[in-house]
């Protein structure tokens, strides 16, 4: 006997007997209620309802979707004018077990050779099993789903970010771009239950048929589906208190390069950075970001993997997308380290599971990229303290990239250092501590240290209050015994009793002398704790240009005695003054009441400032 295919005619048929995948899919009712088939009577196997009754037991949405197609044929059989029945004996439990392996699927076909009854399934073993023994039976096989449009995507349009669906509620649509966005109506009738079940068993049925379509997490209450393009969110009774469909879209694909990112950011993500961390506000745009980075990395000839759930990065074939959802850490962690990637993208880092997997991978060696939710830059940070070891934590990231309204907002780098934590004194309080500057500028942001049995997070604020007259006739008394020994100082005050003096590189060595003697000295001479830095540690490369960013004022400089005197005129009284030799920062210094600076000419910097008149080199002075 052949097998039919889908009829656009009506078939007349005496008995019929669905097997499972037929009910599932709810083509039997389609068929009826369009005229396709009229039938007498409906014989459903107590097998199919069991393993229907099983799938909803274990939360599986198969299940449900079964169960409210047999509902709607019962229906239909007071509506069409034909008997519905029940027959057959409840498997046993191990039957329900094994419905894989065909113990189900061989009840239902005994119960339709029994009855001489035709077999309707859309299982195509199950139809050449029923062929082969002489039965009567008819294979509906759906349209290729790629050909068809889901019924929700009518929903969406090219500006829609998201639709959220829910029942006796109208549809709304978030529509716009991420960080600007508006919550939209998109129709005043209310979705029905129906409506949100029939898109529900659609969204399943193409997941389980179409090569794009996966079911990444199947729970009691909830389905997670990445179907092409759609990331899709399916909840039910008892887990919520409706049927409610949520389904997400990238709205735009970017690469690299339209992030403009800085020089210096480009080559830390092409050459050095292996912990980035991707952190923004859910749908700000930290997915297109990393998917970007990934595309980056794959074409500069890396091999990239990534790790997701679900996966949603819509990525080029090179690369090979996970599902930690199908796995577990442990496998993930054998397979990565086997297969050798040289990055690692770990979309949607959750729980504890996570960040430890993804701490083990980059002390392995492997370069990884994480995504997070977090509200501020510091915040992905702290998600791994109590995680990881906080000496590590520098190991594991080492940038932190902030996305806000789809572009980079700020990135955080990270090194360990040992130091006294800011804001304390006293030199015994030294501890390993993890610095968090701003990447671009440079500038201490946070201190991250231990403190009792506490990881604490610690803001450094720059002070703007005005500094005490103690403080500034402190820094002029430790500006003039250091200008005897470099000719670029600058103090900073930590205390009445601690300050730091920044000075060249080179003159370091020279300043602190043989085991530290001459810095002691130092010390006891002025009667305060002293840390000498890197004028270079402060600045960075932005002293170089520091000149290019004030304003440069005129000024007559004169021979008087043992001075240079340097006059700017009355209205620069009390400013503070930068002058440069070229571009070589010399001093930074205090304009007096009537607008003069004076500089002794037999110091280091005096020396300087006459070497570059004898030479005549330019002076530069700048407000």
């Amino acid at each position: 006997m052949e097998q039919t295919n889908i009829q656009t005619s009506t078939q007349i048929i005496d008995k019929i007997v669905p097997d499972t995948s037929v009910i599932i899919e709810g083509l039997l009712s389609e068929r009826i209620r369009q005229n396709h088939i009229k039938a007498s009577e409906i014989i459903i196997h107590e097998a199919v309802i069991a393993e229907l009754e099983h799938q909803a037991n274990m939360g599986k949405a198969i299940g449900f979707l079964g169960l409210d197609e047999i509902k709607r044929i019962k229906r239909l059989s007071t509506e069409k004018q034909f008997e519905l029945s029940f027959k057959g004996s409840r498997p046993k439990a191990a039957e329900i077990r094994h419905a894989s392996l065909g113990e189900i699927d061989s009840l239902i076909r005994q119960l339709a050779f029994d009855e001489d009854a035709t077999l309707i399934t859309s299982d195509k073993v199950q139809s050449e099993v029923a062929l082969a023994k002489g039965m009567k039976a008819i294979y509906y096989k759906r349209p290729e789903k790629g050909l068809r449009k889901l019924k929700l995507e009518r929903f969406f349009d090219e500006t829609t970010m998201s639709v959220h669906l829910r029942e006796n509620v109208p549809p709304y649509a978030k529509k716009g771009m991420p960080g600007k966005w508006e919550f939209k109506e998109l129709r005043k009738a209310l979705l029905r239950q129906e409506e949100i079940q029939d898109m529900s068993r659609e969204i399943i049925e193409d997941a389980k048929l179409r090569r794009d379509g996966f079911i990444e997490i199947e729970r009691a209450g909830s389905t997670i589906v990445q179907l092409g393009l759609f990331r899709i969110v399916i909840t039910r009774p008892p887990f919520s208190d409706g049927w409610e469909i949520t389904a997400v879209r990238p709205v735009k694909k970017l690469s690299l390069n339209d992030y403009k990112l800085s020089e210096k950011l480009m080559k830390r993500v092409a050459e050095q950075a292996e912990g980035v961390l991707v952190a923004g506000a859910p749908g700000m745009g930290k997915t297109t970001f990393a998917q970007a980075l990934a595309e980056y990395y794959a074409a500069q000839n890396k091999i990239v993997k990534t790790v997701e759930a679900p996966r949603d990065l819509i990525l080029p074939e090179s690369i090979t997308q996970y599902a930690i959802s199908y796995g577990d850490a442990q496998e993930i962690h054998d397979i990565l380290l086997l297969s050798r990637p040289d990055y690692t993208i770990f979309d949607e880092m959750r729980n504890t599971d996570d960040f430890k997997l993804f701490a083990d991978l980059r002390l392995a060696g492997v370069g990884m990229v994480g995504v997070v939710h977090a509200t501020s830059p510091v915040d992905a940070i702290q998600r791994f303290i109590g995680r990881v070891e906080m000496g590590v934590i520098p190991q594991v990231i080492d940038t932190v990239i902030f996305i806000k309204n789809g572009f980079i907002n700020k990135v955080l780098a990270l090194k360990m250092t040992v130091k006294v934590p800011s804001g304390m004194t006293e030199a015994d309080l030294a501890r390993p501590v993890v610095v968090v500057n701003d990447f671009e500028t440079g500038k201490l942001e946070y201190e991250i240290y231990s403190y009792g049995e506490q990881t604490v997070v610690i803001p450094v604020q720059e002070t703007k209050e005005r500094k005490s007259g103690a403080h500034k006739l402190a820094e002029t008394t430790i500006l003039a015994e250091f200008q005897n020994y470099s000719r670029n100082v600058e103090v900073e005050m930590l205390s009445d009793n601690k300050c730091i003096v920044y000075v060249p590189e080179a003159d370091i060595a020279r300043i602190i002398g043989k085991q530290g003697s001459n810095i002691m000295g130092l010390e006891k001479k002025l009667g305060i704790g002293i840390d000498i830095k890197s004028i270079d540690e402060k600045y960075g490369s932005a002293a170089k240009g520091a000149a290019k960013e004030g304003r440069e004022v005129p000024f007559e400089i004169s021979h008087k005695k043992n001075n240079l005197m340097i006059e700017l005129g009355i209205d620069m009284q009390n400013r503070d003054i930068d002058i440069y030799v070229n571009e070589e920062f010399v001093l930074s210094a205090k304009a007096g009441k009537t607008g003069l600076i004076k500089i002794k000419k037999n110091n280091s910097i005096g020396r300087r400032l006459m070497e570059a008149l004898n030479r005549k080199e330019k002076i530069r002075l700048v407000v």
